[in-house]
């Protein structure tokens, strides 16, 4: 299991957030290692940006904000995602001599010895003053549950499973979501395969611009359910769907002609609540996911409201936590942000009372 070890902070997860926050950390004095440290589950750097789909491109993408101390990487638009963002974050890990430790797993975090916290991981325990937790959302696809799903012969799999459009040939597809990623996957897959995409809600498409100022507002929105402590939406749930100049050719041959949801699966396929009946081959879930936090459930940092409220990034609950790369900072100019007011709080919380 290894030996208990200690840091003053222990920053969980090694991508975009994760990343920034450490930067900050070390800029503000904190020593690598006896200061702090970062605790990664992946084998190599690139956070979850590593798992994503082959086929997807650097066109395909938002862009990637620049870590903090660095240009924005420009790789080119057929550059697999996949490969250009990981080896931008291995490069500034090496630049910066960033204290990352990997593979390790966090499997929870608990109370520990004197008003510390320890750190539980599958390479033995670190006892830390503070945490920072910066673990995404990868690891905890959601997939809503509809009757009938554990009928379906045919094949299920989310966004985490999907690899090319090529492995649904000829087939008919069954793609629920409402979200970029369905968006995606639909233009991909539709050439290959036969499509019906169905979301709970009709979509909201967005015209024109999306500038400084709608960004804020967007923010805004999911910053208060955060405060409340209700469980965090993503940036890009308020911000509306876009058609990008690769999708429009989708469009026009119909394949985002959106349908309710089904009411339960069959064997062969799907009924919807008027009775007909349609056949699928496969099932692909774009629905999202939750935040990464279950090894955090010993220190009950949830609300009634199902959420973990913040006041910044300080988990209300218990000062000694920030969540970056959660609510309102999940997205890749968010989680720079947070990462450097997650520091600024963890130095105030290091620093003695004034006498």
């Amino acid at each position: 299991m290894g030996n208990t070890r200690s840091a003053d902070v222990v920053v969980i997860g090694a991508g975009q957030a994760g990343l920034s926050t450490a930067y900050h950390l070390q800029r503000l004095g904190l020593a690598p290692y006896e200061g702090f440290v970062a605790l990664d589950s992946n084998a190599r750097p690139g956070g979850a940006w590593q798992h994503r789909w082959p086929s997807l491109s650097m066109r395909d993408v938002h862009g990637v904000a620049a870590l903090p101390g660095t240009d924005a990487p420009e790789p080119p638009d057929t550059a697999r995602a996949n490969e250009a963002v990981p080896a931008y974050f291995s490069a500034y890990e090496r630049e910066f001599a960033l204290p990352v430790i990997r593979p390790v797993e966090v499997r929870t975090v608990t109370d520990g010895p004197g008003g510390d916290l320890t750190v539980h991981t599958d390479r033995g325990d670190w006892i830390a003053r503070a945490i920072v937790n910066a673990t995404g959302t990868w690891k905890q696809p959601f997939i809503p549950y509809y009757p009938g799903a554990e009928t379906f012969r045919g094949r299920q799999l989310h966004t985490v499973d999907y690899r090319q459009p090529e492995e649904f040939a000829g087939q008919r597809v069954l793609v629920v979501g409402g979200g970029a990623s369905a968006i995606q996957i639909l233009a991909e897959v539709a050439p290959h395969a036969e499509t019906r995409w169905v979301t709970r809600r009709p979509p909201v498409w967005r015209e024109g611009p999306f500038g400084p100022e709608e960004g804020r507002a967007a923010v805004a929105l999911v910053e208060d359910r955060v405060r409340q402590g209700l469980p965090p939406q993503s940036v890009v749930s308020v911000t509306g769907l876009v058609l990008r100049e690769q999708e429009r050719a989708a469009a026009d041959a119909g394949v985002y002609d959106r349908h309710p949801m089904f009411a339960r699966l069959t064997p062969s396929g799907a009924v919807w609540p008027d009775g007909h009946q349609e056949r699928f081959d496969a099932v692909l879930w774009a629905t999202g996911f939750r935040p990464d936090v279950a090894h955090l459930a010993p220190l009950q940092l949830r609300e009634p409201t199902g959420g973990i409220a913040l006041d910044g990034t300080a988990a209300v609950r218990d000062s000694r936590v920030q969540l970056v790369g959660y609510g309102p900072s999940a997205s890749t100019i968010g989680a720079n942000r947070a990462g450097r007011v997650a520091a600024r709080n963890v130095l105030r919380l290091l620093e003695p009372a004034a006498a």
